[in-house]
C-alpha cells in the first residue's frame, strides 16, 4: 500500500472535458501572502498547494502533503513523476520566516526547498516565481550576526536562493517583496507577523524605544498589491527577470506609523501613547542592546524591544528601494496615501480583532484615575 504523502501525490493526470486551465503549484498557501495568492490566482488556475501539515481548507484549491526538505518532497519515484506531468506554473512562496528558528533550520528549509522546487519546475517544463525578500539588499554585518543569528541566516539563505534560482536557468522570475501588510481595504491579515505584532504594542503603548531616526522609512506594501504584481508576472508569461514589490520612493516614515497607531488608541478608548523615543541605528548595538543587558526591566520587555531592534535594524537599511510595481505585467503602484491608509486599516482590524484586549486595557487605565477621586 502506498504511504498518505504516495496516495495524495499521484492525482488524476487528466480531466473531463477540454483542459483549459492550466495547473499551478503553489507552497506557502497558509502563510499571510499564500492566502493572498490564493485569492489571486484562483480565478485563473487549477491550484494545487503543498502543505506540510496543517490542511488549508479551501474549497478553490487541491491540497497534496509533503515535506520541502525531504527528496522529491517525500515522495516516491512514482508520485514524483506523476506530479510532474501535471504542473504547468510553480510559485514557491513557502520558506522559514521565524527568526527564532536555529539558523541551520532556516538555511535548510529556505536552500532545500528552493531546490526541491526547481527541481520540479524542470521536470515538468514549468516556469518558476521564486518568492524572496527585498531585503536581500541589508548585508548584515558580523555585529548582526552576532546579535541576530536567526534574521541574518533569514537574508542569506533567501540569497543564496535566489542564486540557486538563476543558475538553474528555468524560466521564470524572482520577485522581492518588502514587509507585506494586511488587506490595503480591510486590514485583513492571515495571521500575525513582526510588523503587526509592533502595531498592535505601539498602540497599546509600549514600545517606549525604537531603532531609528524619526525620518526613517519603513517599506511596507499591502499584501493585495503583491500578490495582483505575482498574479500579473504569472498571467503574462514574464520568463525571467527580478522584480521589486516594494513602496520604494513612498514608503512612510517611522514617525508616521507611530501617530496612525496613537490615533488608533485613541479612537479606542485607550490613553494617547507618547511617541517613542528614537534612536539612531548606529547606537542600538552601542548603546541601547548593551543598556538591556544589564537593567532589571521584566524580560518580557527586554525580549520585546530586542525583537523590535531586529526587525527594524533588517527594515531600515538600504532604503529607498527601487520598485518594479505599476510596470509592465507587474500589478500597481501603490501612492504614499494609499499606503498609509491601508496602515490605518490594519491598526483599525487589529484593535477590533482585540475588543477585548483594549477592554482590559481601558478599564487599567481609568483604574487609578477613579481610585484618586
Amino acid at each position: 500500500m502506498p504511504s498518505d504523502n504516495q496516495r495524495l501525490a499521484v492525482l488524476p493526470t487528466g480531466r473531463a472535458g477540454p483542459r483549459d486551465r492550466r495547473t499551478l503549484l503553489l507552497t506557502g498557501g497558509s502563510g499571510v501572502l499564500g492566502r493572498a495568492l490564493i485569492d489571486e490566482l484562483a480565478p485563473d488556475f487549477d491550484l494545487l498547494c503543498l502543505r506540510r501539515n496543517t490542511p488549508l481548507r479551501d474549497p478553490r484549491v487541491r491540497e497534496m502533503r509533503g515535506d520541502l526538505v525531504a527528496p522529491r518532497l517525500g515522495l516516491s519515484p512514482l508520485a514524483w513523476h506523476e506530479l510532474a506531468l501535471q504542473v504547468d506554473v510553480v510559485v514557491h512562496s513557502a520558506a522559514e520566516t521565524n527568526w527564532r528558528t536555529p539558523p541551520d533550520d532556516i538555511t535548510r528549509t529556505n536552500l532545500r526547498g528552493a531546490d526541491t522546487m526547481l527541481d520540479l519546475a524542470a521536470r515538468a517544463d514549468a516556469p518558476m516565481y521564486l518568492v524572496s525578500t527585498a531585503f536581500v539588499a541589508n548585508t548584515p554585518t558580523e555585529e548582526d550576526r552576532r546579535r541576530f543569528p536567526g534574521a541574518a541566516a533569514y537574508l542569506d539563505s533567501k540569497t543564496r536562493a535566489e542564486q540557486l534560482t538563476r543558475d538553474a536557468g528555468v524560466p521564470g522570475a524572482i520577485v522581492r517583496p518588502s514587509v507585506v501588510m494586511g488587506d490595503s481595504g480591510t486590514g485583513r491579515i492571515a495571521g500575525q507577523q513582526g510588523l503587526t505584532k509592533t502595531i498592535g504594542s505601539m498602540v497599546l503603548g509600549q514600545v517606549p524605544v525604537l531603532p531609528g531616526a524619526p525620518e526613517a522609512r519603513i517599506d511596507m506594501v499591502p499584501q493585495d498589491y503583491v500578490s495582483r504584481a505575482i498574479g500579473d508576472l504569472v498571467r503574462g508569461g514574464v520568463g525571467s527577470g527580478e522584480y521589486w514589490l516594494t513602496a520604494g520612493k513612498e514608503a512612510v516614515e517611522l514617525r508616521e506609523v507611530a501617530d496612525v497607531c496613537a490615533d488608533v488608541a485613541v479612537r479606542h478608548g485607550l490613553p494617547r501613547p507618547e511617541r517613542p523615543r528614537l534612536i539612531p541605528v548606529e547606537a542600538v548595538h552601542r548603546l541601547l542592546l548593551p543598556l538591556l543587558e544589564g537593567t532589571a526591566l521584566p524580560v518580557s520587555v527586554r525580549r520585546r524591544l530586542e525583537h523590535y531592534a531586529e526587525l527594524l535594524l533588517v527594515f531600515q537599511r538600504e532604503l529607498p528601494f527601487d520598485t518594479s510595481l505599476g510596470e509592465r505585467d507587474c500589478g500597481t503602484r501603490p501612492t504614499r496615501t494609499d499606503i498609509r491608509a491601508a496602515l490605518v486599516r490594519n491598526a483599525e482590524s487589529w484593535a477590533e480583532d482585540r475588543a477585548g484586549l483594549l477592554s482590559r486595557h481601558r478599564a487599567a487605565a481609568t483604574a487609578p484615575r477613579e481610585a484618586a477621586s
